[in-house]
């Protein structure tokens, strides 16, 4: 070992002082590349490293050529000497203590990876493809394989990269901090993927933060871990493009769409009871979809998060599917295999808030970053989650990103936005003096609102396949109105009005019915004033509100009777549908994240049944355009029967230009009811084309022996019909 020599001593060491070298082996030089790596000397140049362990150093080029040995300044393993080169280039050590011998290639001998154009556009927060550059990618730079690390924290005093690597040393992937945009990056040689990591910062006030996620990591650790994973780019064969022409072609408002939610870590478990795979999934799941007639999948939060019983709505990293299913291109042989049998996927989407995890984004460069400072701006007190700031150009640019990532990525077909009047609201779940008004006193949060119109636009713009749906619990006005008609631009809104007034009415005993007419009639007062998807999601089936069969009224036949009528009312009314996985089978049990669904209840009559008729509903409801090529406009539906509250009786007609029409009546009493007077818009044969009472599905098998006939009286055609009791019927003109 050579001695070291004192910071005054040689050609290399004028160039650097001890302070300096200090800095460099205590992490906290604010610029290491202004001294490790290789720079100009006195006419030639010279090298320096810090290689923690090291006794010798010899610096070599790319191709093992041996450039000059390398002097000791400081026994931690600060290295400096000149080097046989005659310009910048990578630089490679060959590090030696005792017998042991390795090979470092120096990430400070190489240059950026951004330039001035790509601060320039994240500042302005109009780089549409920011996931490829932020995060961790592989590389080949300046010859070298590596991967690129670059982190936004410009409020930071030092960031690194931190993994196997490096032993999980903060001082040997100092970043390079690009000031005028505020993100740090370096180019890590010899990294592979499949390596854990995470940012180590020093916060604005030189504390060492908790090591942080990757903002941007497209893969991470299964929980209870956290860090991120390094990953290849992802590479999918796709085969969807019939697929997502045609829907980039179509008026997504006139077509079928049936859609099943899903929670994938319990919808189907294997016989130990983890989680299935993205492989097995596809392999179970969308055949069943298929069989069932749905037209979506719908997932509640995919993204990664710690905590399993959050359902995903507590998200950690926005940009990586959960591990949970396996890696990342699973997901997406998922949803090409959707894709390939007509199966659109859509992710649940979470924009509205995020957890105060520590290795999360809350106060990421040891300040308020993603989030407002003030907690009446920044905190949500319903999830004791921190509220992103929408008024920060690079949080917003950070979510829009991540919208057009999905489906630039993953070729996603929509993304259902979770809790959107949370973000439209400033006062939303809090009382007086809890919440900042905006600039004009009021409490709509405006930059909010912009972001929610951006998002969509630039959704859109890249990928006209795609939908958004907002679940959106309040009156805002044109929610899924175009933004150039001063709408906030989503595809579709959840009906959330549609969902508590009919389960109100349906919980109740059927004698009382009579007295709440009015609570399925209100909603078509509305029902055209946005293109309203009808829910009936995992929010009413969790938290003591029971399963959908144990809601309804009445014994154990009335239940399944009851269910069965109030599907056929949802299917024939104007909406889009969504329906939660196990109650297309009637589940008996409240939904658990914990374990699969009660798939063995289908060995019985009632449950199969039940299956049958969601089954005929979805495939009548997609073959008769009458049913869904005008749910969301108002000429598609006529009431034939409105105030029949004595009977409660409800009956309405659904067209389509050129279309037979269909008409929906339904009987939400157990009284069977003969020669019933209904007024029908044409004479001659109507064929029941659908009868929830059917025996085939666990009814009574009452009905009018697959037709009636309408006939013209006074002016008037009525038709003489059986309604069976407790259920829907629909009928359909044969001529």
């Amino acid at each position: 070992m050579k001695k070291p020599k004192p910071a005054t001593e040689g050609i290399a060491s004028r160039e650097i002082s001890a302070n300096e070298i200090a800095a460099i082996l205590n992490g906290t030089h604010s610029d290491p590349f202004s001294i490790l790596g290789l720079h100009q000397a006195d006419g030639g140049y010279v090298a320096r490293c810090f290689i923690p362990g090291a006794e010798a150093v010899s610096a070599m080029a790319l191709d093992g050529t041996v450039l000059g040995e390398m002097d000791c300044l400081d026994p931690a393993g600060f290295f400096s000497g000149k080097v046989a080169v005659s310009k910048l280039q990578p630089v490679r050590y060959r590090a030696r203590r005792g017998d042991a011998e390795w090979a470092v290639t120096d990430p400070y001998s190489f240059g950026p990876v951004l330039g001035p154009m790509d601060d320039y556009y994240a500042r302005e927060g109009s780089d549409l493809r920011l996931f490829d550059k932020m995060g961790a990618h592989p590389l080949k730079h300046e010859g070298v394989q590596g991967f690129h690390f670059a982190v936004w924290a410009p409020n930071a005093q030092r960031v690194s990269v931190v993994g196997d690597f490096n032993g999980w040393d903060g001082r040997r992937h100092v970043m390079r901090m690009r000031s005028d945009s505020g993100i740090w990056e370096i180019f890590a040689p010899d990294v592979s993927a499949g390596v854990i990591y995470k940012f180590e910062v020093i916060g604005k006030d030189g504390i060492l933060l908790p090591l942080k996620a990757d903002p941007f990591a497209r893969r991470s650790e299964l929980r209870p871990k956290n860090a991120s994973v390094t990953a290849l780019e992802l590479v999918q064969e796709w085969e969807d493009a019939a697929h997502r022409k045609h829907w980039s072609e179509v008026d997504q408002r006139r077509q079928p769409i049936s859609i099943y939610e899903v929670h994938a870590g319990s919808w189907q478990r294997r016989e130990d009871g983890s989680m299935l795979s993205w492989d097995e999934l596809a392999s179970r799941l969308i055949p069943y979809c298929v069989d069932m007639g749905f037209t979506h999948i719908e997932f509640l939060p995919i993204t990664e998060h710690p905590y399993d019983p959050s359902w995903g709505y507590q998200t950690t990293g926005l940009y990586a599917p959960t591990a949970r299913f396996g890696e990342p291109e699973g997901f997406a042989r998922f949803v090409n295999g959707c894709h390939k049998v007509g199966v659109s996927v859509i992710l649940d989407w979470v924009p509205a808030h995020f957890p105060t995890d520590a290795h999360g984004l809350r106060w990421f460069d040891g300040t308020a970053l993603y989030e407002h400072a003030d907690p009446r701006q920044g905190f949500h007190p319903d999830w004791n989650t921190a509220i992103y700031n929408f008024g920060r150009t690079e949080v917003v640019s950070y979510l829009l990103n991540n919208a057009v990532y999905w489906a630039e990525k993953f070729h996603l077909d929509g993304l259902r936005v979770d809790a959107v009047a949370s973000m439209l609201y400033l006062d939303y779940s809090r009382k007086h003096g809890e919440w900042v008004p905006n600039e004009y006193g009021g409490n709509e949060n405006l930059a909010a609102v912009r972001f929610v119109q951006e998002m969509n636009k630039r959704l859109y713009g890249s990928h006209p396949g795609v939908m958004s749906i907002a679940e959106e619990s309040t009156s805002w006005p044109k929610v899924s109105a175009p933004v150039h008609e001063g709408g906030l631009g989503f595809g579709f809104k959840w009906n959330m009005g549609f969902m508590h007034d009919t389960l109100s009415y349906v919980m109740r005993d059927p004698v009382h019915r009579r007295h709440h007419h009015s609570e399925l009639t209100f909603g078509l007062i509305y029902a055209f004033s946005e293109n309203f998807v009808l829910p009936i999601s995992h929010d009413e089936v969790v938290h003591g509100k029971g399963s959908m069969i144990a809601k309804m009224a009445g014994d154990d036949w009335q239940k399944f009777a009851n269910l069965r009528a109030y599907y056929g009312f949802m299917w024939g009314y104007p909406g889009k549908k969504l329906l939660f996985m196990g109650q297309e089978f009637a589940q008996w049990s409240e939904w658990s994240e914990e374990r699969a669904l009660d798939w063995n209840l289908l060995q019985y009559r009632m449950h199969e049944g039940m299956s049958r008729l969601v089954r005929d509903l979805n495939f009548t409801y997609r073959s008769k355009p009458s049913l869904h090529a005008r749910d969301c406009e108002g000429e598609g539906f006529e009431w034939l029967v409105v105030d029949d509250d004595a009977n409660s009786v409800f009956a309405w007609l659904r067209k389509a230009p050129g279309e037979k029409p269909v008409a929906v009546i339904t009987n939400f009493t157990p009284v069977y009811r003969e020669n019933y007077a209904l007024r029908l818009p044409a004479e001659g044969r109507w064929r029941e084309i659908l009868n929830t009472d059917a025996d085939i599905y666990g009814g009574s098998g009452k009905g009018n022996g697959g037709r009636v006939q309408a006939v013209s009286a006074g002016g008037t055609i009525m038709a003489t019909i059986t309604l069976p009791p407790l259920a829907t019927i629909m009928l359909e003109p044969e001529f």
